[in-house]
């Protein structure tokens, strides 16, 4: 009885084995593919807090003008928080947003800046109570006195979500409503869905919830929930901690595909890539995601119709070293055009 166990266990370790040389190999040849479309409708940058917080010079906003026009950057979420625990942020922490606010007026009118407003809820460690009304009829109040100063949107980057959260979800039902009353977007970061939406309640049965003990991953149904909540939807694809460039990319890939055949017919979506230096920086840094998105868009069966592309994280972290890889990788700029434009064809925004 024993022997046969053991021999049944040693099968089902070979068969595990073998299906996982057969995905690492599956993973590797494709990622030799060279994807054909280049480009999105849309570009995102995360930028530092000083923008708002400290002056500049003209000098300083021409600068990150040209930055912007040079990569083709259509949307900036200017760090403005972070919300105090019950959701207010002070006035003094943008005090120079106006200032910046004008020469983006003056010297990047196509660029939407919207004021960037986060803070680690409660579950995750942090002072954030989602869970009290009172802290999200602040955070509102917050909002407006953002919009007042003149940014084009608020984009939320609150941490942890977890799927079936109905007060995050309350919280953008009710932004999107004085945002849309305004004429201005509404964008959130979510982080990265589980590989398959199974895998939420299998961690949840697992890792019991006390502080952050199972990834707060979205599921498919609370992404569509998100979605019609919002204009903008940047999912924060990094820190896939693979160990292989192949792997990196095929995470960069099959997140892209997923999300926007999921959403792209629906929202616009960034897909957040990394300039930073991650926990494998060997294997998932700026080129491998890049061409991790691109395979993931050449993946769809057609172009998703609202507007879509990358979101870059962050500005404090890109060099000009970096910027020139974006717009080559990215842009194909700098580089052999294939085929560019057959997949840009998204609805304008709006």
């Amino acid at each position: 009885m024993i022997r046969k166990t053991l021999r049944c266990a040693a099968w089902a370790v070979a068969v595990l084995l073998g299906a996982l040389a057969v995905f690492f190999a599956q993973t590797w040849f494709a990622w030799q593919r060279e994807p054909r479309v280049h480009g999105g409708t849309a570009n995102a940058l995360w930028a530092r807090h000083q923008w708002v917080g400290e002056p500049h010079t003209e000098a300083d906003y021409r600068a990150l003008a040209a930055t912007l026009a040079t990569n083709r950057i259509t949307d900036v979420f200017f760090h403005a928080g972070p919300l105090e625990g019950d959701g207010r942020i002070p006035p003094s922490r943008y005090r120079h947003a106006g200032e910046l606010l004008s020469a983006m007026r003056r010297l990047a009118p196509g660029v939407r800046a919207q004021a960037y407003v986060g803070q680690v809820e409660r579950a995750g460690g942090g002072p954030l109570d989602l869970g009290d009304p009172g802290t999200r009829a602040r955070i509102l109040d917050t909002d407006r006195a953002l919009l007042a100063v003149g940014f084009a949107g608020i984009h939320y980057d609150i941490e942890p979500v977890y799927p079936g959260d109905r007060d995050f979800l309350d919280l953008l039902a009710r932004t999107h409503e004085l945002t849309r009353d305004q004429g201005r977007l509404l964008s959130t970061a979510l982080e990265q869905p589980p590989l398959e939406d199974w895998e939420a309640p299998v961690f949840r049965a697992l890792l019991p919830r006390v502080g952050i003990d199972y990834p707060p991953r979205p599921t498919g149904a609370y992404l569509r929930a998100v979605a019609s909540r919002v204009d903008q939807l940047a999912i924060m694809t990094y820190d896939s901690e693979a160990p292989t460039q192949a792997l990196a990319g095929w995470h960069f890939a099959h997140h892209t595909e997923r999300i926007l055949a999921l959403l792209g017919d629906r929202v616009t979506v960034f897909m957040g890539v990394p300039t930073y230096r991650t926990t494998t920086p060997w294997a998932e840094d700026l080129p491998t995601a890049l061409r991790g998105v691109r395979q993931g868009i050449d993946a769809l069966p057609h172009p998703p119709r609202r507007p879509y592309g990358v979101g870059v994280y962050a500005d404090w972290t890109t060099s000009a070293r970096d910027w020139a890889t974006y717009r080559r990788e990215w842009l194909g700029i700098g580089g052999d055009e294939i085929d560019h434009n057959r997949m840009n064809r998204g609805r304008p925004e709006g």
